[in-house]
């Protein structure tokens, strides 16, 4: 007869999946972190349903030109940003769920390595893939690694658990994922690149990492330099495979504010001209006045516009660097205009004036074509 005192003691998961609060304290630091990150998100202005891009990227979403210039830490950050309270509840409902059995399984402190640094290969892989075609962010690189983390560890112990719950269990974390990357073949939104770098980095960790349960050992499961070897092998892949960007992120920030502020000084002239038109109108100015006041108010306020915008030279072919042009065109025009125009007032030409606003009025009606903002055309005096 053999003694039963020395046989491994039977795995039984269902005590994993029912883990005291104080002993998944890392998930509930992350779903904590992912909600907190959203509900910042919505304050700056996110949407509730769906994503703005301007919150996303400035709360740390993945984009490849703004990551690849030098915003490398957005591989992180990536993870804590979601599109839409769907996003965020389907994620918080897959990292509660799979969070808790794997967090006992391997413990705290491997669980948090298991979950950023798949997370971070994710992201990477979403890179490689998506490149400049879209913005992402989300938990799911790295809760796909947990899943793969997991799927090791119960192969790794399928001897000790009991064969029914086994199969049950080992079923529901391969299928999930499992079908996930399938939807992602039909479904754009859904980032497979994430998923499918995050469930292999997952898988790689936990063969280097998961913990013995047989009674009195804790070594890993298998030596740990060849999984690491080939996740390392993975990462480098990856990073020799990412496409160039097709321009450079900061300098599309750059064009963007300059065509933001001369948008801004423009509202601000057409109030300067309202003002002017006023008193010509009611003859508080005269001509020699008014040209002056021209001169002060509206020409050195294009040049200065114009100097501005002329300030901003994108090396990179940016998305703005159309509207940045026309602009830069339209200050001119209106520069010029007000310089003849105030010449025709001084002169008392009706011929000069009737042209120099003329001038004016086509510089509007072109840069209303424009990408930036339709301007308002200027009122005679």
């Amino acid at each position: 007869m053999v003694s039963s005192v020395n046989q491994p003691r039977p795995l039984a998961l269902t005590d994993l999946m029912r883990p005291h609060p104080r002993g998944m304290p890392v998930t509930l630091v992350l779903l904590t972190l992912n909600g907190v990150v959203f509900a910042l998100m919505l304050a700056s202005g996110g949407g509730l349903l769906h994503a703005v891009n301007e919150v996303s990227l400035a709360w740390g979403a993945g984009f490849g030109p703004a990551t690849q210039d030098h915003q490398w830490w957005r591989l992180f950050t990536a993870m804590f940003v979601h599109f839409g309270v769907m996003h965020l509840a389907l994620n918080l409902w897959a990292l509660w769920d799979i969070g808790r059995v794997v967090e006992r399984a391997y413990g705290s402190l491997r669980i948090g390595g298991i979950y950023v640094v798949s997370g971070l290969v994710g992201n990477l892989a979403s890179l490689v893939v998506q490149g400049n075609q879209a913005v992402s962010g989300g938990a799911s690189g790295a809760i796909f690694g947990l899943y793969g983390a997991l799927v090791v560890f119960l192969w790794r112990e399928r001897r000790l658990i009991e064969r029914r719950e086994f199969r049950w269990v080992m079923g529901a974390s391969a299928l999930f994922p499992l079908l996930m990357l399938v939807f992602g073949l039909w479904i754009p939104e859904i980032d497979n690149a994430a998923h499918a770098g995050g469930l292999l980095a997952g898988a790689l960790l936990g063969c280097g990492t998961a913990p013995r349960w047989d009674p009195g050992r804790s070594t890993p499961a298998y030596p740990p330099w060849w999984s690491g070897l080939l996740l390392t092998a993975g990462v480098l892949a990856l990073l020799l495979c990412m496409p160039d960007p097709p321009y450079r992120f900061g300098e599309e920030v750059q064009a963007r504010a300059a065509i933001q502020r001369f948008l801004q000084e423009e509202r601000k002239i057409h109030q300067r001209w309202d003002v002017l038109m006023d008193f010509r109108q009611g003859e508080q100015l005269s001509f020699d006045q008014m040209a002056e006041q021209v001169d002060r108010q509206i020409t050195a306020a294009y040049q200065q516009s114009f100097a501005q915008l002329s300030a901003v030279q994108p090396v990179s072919a940016v998305p703005s660097q159309q509207a940045l042009s026309e602009l830069q065109a339209y200050a001119a025009l209106r520069s010029e205009a007000a310089s003849k125009l105030a010449e025709g007032l001084r002169a008392h030409d009706q011929e000069k004036i009737d042209q120099a606003m003329m001038q004016a009025r086509n510089a509007a009606a072109q840069a209303r074509k424009s990408p930036a903002q339709a301007l308002p055309a200027p009122v005679s005096p």
